[in-house]
C-alpha cells in the first residue's frame, strides 16, 4: 500500500495553494488514469488534491463566437452537448472514438489533455524508461514497439500520446486556459504538449504549480467537411495505431484551407501546417491528398514492429480527407476497417 494524503480544493485559488505547499502532490478529478498510475507504482504521489468539485463544468460562449469548455466537463457531457455536436462535430466525434463509455463518464477534459503514454515500458517499473525514470534509457526503441512512433521521436524515447480528443483539438487550433501562482495564461494547442526530446518525462509545458481551468475554442468549427478516423486493432476501447482529424473549408471546389492532426504517431497531436498548406486553393482529388500526405509524413521513421504505421498513415490521411471532401465523416459506429 501506497501512502498518501487527501485534501479536497474548495475553490481554484484552494487548489493552487494546495500544490505549492507540497511539490509531491498531484490533482486528481475523474482519476481514470491517474489511479492506473499508481497502482502500478509507476506515480507515488505524496498527496492527491481532488478538484472534482471545483465550479469548471459549464460550456459557454466566448466573445469572439467560440467556446469555452470548462476543465472539469466529463467527456461524455462535451461529446454530447447540442453546441458541440452542431458546431465541433470533429471534437465530438474524435470523443467517442476514445476509451469506453463508462471512463468517458468519468474523464474530465483538462485530465484527457494531461494523460499519460500507454507505452508499455513506461507502465513497466522492471524496464529502463526514460520517461518514468530519467537517464535509464528507452527500452522500447529495441524491444517491441508497434504501436510507438513514427514522428517526432528521440534517443531518449519513442512514446506516443494515447488521446483522441487532443488530436481534434490540434486541429481546430484549441486554447488551454491555465492559473498558477504567476497568474493566468493561454497556452496555444500547438505548444501545450511537447516533444521528447532530451526530457521525455515532461509531456506538457505546464508548471508544476499550475492547474487546467479551460479549454477555448475559436469560432471555426469545419462542421460540414470534416471527420475522424482512428484505425486499431479491435473496434472499441483500443488506442490508435494512427488516428486522422481532418477537416476541410472549400470554396468554388476548391480547397481554402486544410487542416490536418494525426495521433498515435507522436509523443504530441501531429500537425505541419506547411503540409497543409500544399493544399491550398487545390482540387480536393486524391493525388492532391496523397501530396499532402508524403508532406506531412516527411521524416517518418520506424523502429522495426512498427514501420508499417508509415504507410498506413499514407493511406488513412488520404482516406480520412477524402471523407471530409465529400461531407462523409466516419461513424463511430462504422464497422468497416480502415
Amino acid at each position: 500500500m501506497n501512502y498518501f494524503e487527501y485534501s479536497r480544493a474548495t475553490d481554484v485559488a484552494d487548489a493552487l495553494r494546495l500544490i505549492a505547499a507540497d511539490p509531491g502532490a498531484r490533482f486528481v478529478a475523474g482519476g481514470t488514469n491517474l489511479l492506473d498510475l499508481m497502482k502500478e507504482n509507476v506515480a507515488r504521489p505524496t498527496r492527491l488534491i481532488d478538484i472534482s468539485r471545483l465550479p469548471l463544468t459549464e460550456i459557454e460562449e466566448t466573445k469572439d463566437g467560440g467556446l469555452r469548455i470548462g476543465a472539469l466537463v466529463p467527456n461524455s457531457d462535451l461529446a454530447w452537448h447540442p453546441a458541440i455536436e452542431q458546431r465541433y462535430p470533429l471534437l465530438a466525434s474524435a470523443i467517442l472514438a476514445g476509451a469506453s463509455a463508462q471512463l468517458r463518464n468519468m474523464a474530465s477534459t483538462g485530465g484527457n489533455l494531461l494523460q499519460r503514454t500507454r507505452c508499455v515500458y513506461f507502465y513497466d517499473t522492471t524496464t529502463p524508461c526514460n520517461k518514468r525514470d530519467p537517464g535509464s534509457g528507452c527500452a522500447a526503441i529495441r524491444g517491441v514497439n508497434r504501436n510507438h512512433a513514427i514522428l517526432g521521436t528521440s534517443e531518449h524515447c519513442i512514446a506516443t500520446h494515447p488521446s483522441d480528443m487532443c488530436v481534434a483539438l490540434a486541429a481546430l487550433d484549441a486554447r488551454v486556459r491555465v492559473a498558477g501562482g504567476a497568474g493566468e495564461r493561454t497556452i496555444p494547442f500547438d505548444y501545450f504538449h511537447r516533444l521528447p526530446g532530451d526530457t521525455p518525462d515532461l509531456d506538457a509545458n505546464l508548471r508544476a504549480d499550475e492547474i487546467i481551468t479551460a479549454v477555448e475554442l475559436p469560432p471555426r468549427g469545419f462542421a460540414e467537411n470534416y471527420t475522424y478516423l482512428k484505425v486499431r486493432d479491435r473496434l472499441s476501447y483500443a488506442f490508435a495505431l494512427v488516428s486522422v482529424a481532418a477537416a476541410l473549408a472549400l470554396e468554388d471546389g476548391n480547397i481554402a484551407e486544410a487542416r490536418l492532426a494525426l495521433g498515435g504517431v507522436a509523443h504530441k497531436p501531429w500537425r505541419d501546417r506547411e503540409a497543409e498548406g500544399t493544399l491550398a486553393g487545390k482540387r480536393p482529388t486524391a493525388k492532391n491528398f496523397e501530396r499532402a500526405a508524403e508532406a506531412l509524413l516527411a521524416g517518418a521513421r520506424g523502429f522495426g514492429h512498427n514501420d508499417f504505421k508509415i504507410e498506413l498513415a499514407r493511406r488513412t490521411i488520404v482516406r480520412a480527407l477524402g471523407q471530409a471532401a465529400r461531407g462523409t465523416p466516419q461513424s463511430q459506429s462504422d464497422k468497416r476497417i480502415a
